[in-house]
């Protein structure tokens, strides 16, 4: 069983009933914005996606998507590694409007970046943002990520400006 603690978090596996609270946090402005394709319209779309997202557990092909829970088992978000190109794997998190501006991913991102890159073997690490995705920039930045890359590129199937980031540790 996958399992972090921090001082407030726990980053853990996914239950299936977890699917309320992944629909209910998916739902937000930002979250529409920068990655619609996490957005989880009803909780019958969130079930389907975890359920999905367990059976990649012990696995080593991923994507990785651990729920990060408040020490009293709120559910506020997930962080994950995804791979994205040959042997290239990429940061993602999202945390609940609800539960934004506390630090709670950066808390979370520290947390499970060392964990996951030795689980997967890994030295180096993507991070990838809209360019105007100022909040998830910062993230990358307090978490050791450099800037690699701004401009125009690919970001999911459309011709966007990104933010490249890698972290080596």
């Amino acid at each position: 069983m996958f399992k972090i603690e921090t001082e407030r978090l726990i980053i853990t596996e996914f239950t299936p009933d977890m699917a309320q609270a992944v629909h209910e946090n998916s739902l937000d402005e930002d979250n529409r914005r920068f990655v619609p394709d996490e957005v989880f319209e009803t909780v019958e779309d969130a079930a389907e996606t975890i359920e999905f997202l367990m059976s990649r557990y012990g696995g080593c092909e991923g994507p990785f998507i651990y729920p990060v829970l408040r020490k009293d088992k709120t559910n506020i978000g997930c962080v994950q590694a995804v791979p994205i190109d040959d042997g290239v794997w990429e940061i993602g998190y999202h945390i609940g409007a609800k539960y934004t501006k506390q630090g709670f991913a950066t808390e979370a991102v520290k947390a499970f970046l060392p964990v996951i890159m030795k689980e997967l073997g890994l030295t180096k690490m993507a991070g990838i943002c809209l360019a105007d995705n100022i909040a998830s920039q910062k993230v990358m930045e307090k978490c050791g990520f450099v800037l690699e890359f701004k401009g125009i590129d690919n970001y999911q199937g459309e011709q966007r400006e990104i933010c490249r980031y890698w972290y080596e540790r």
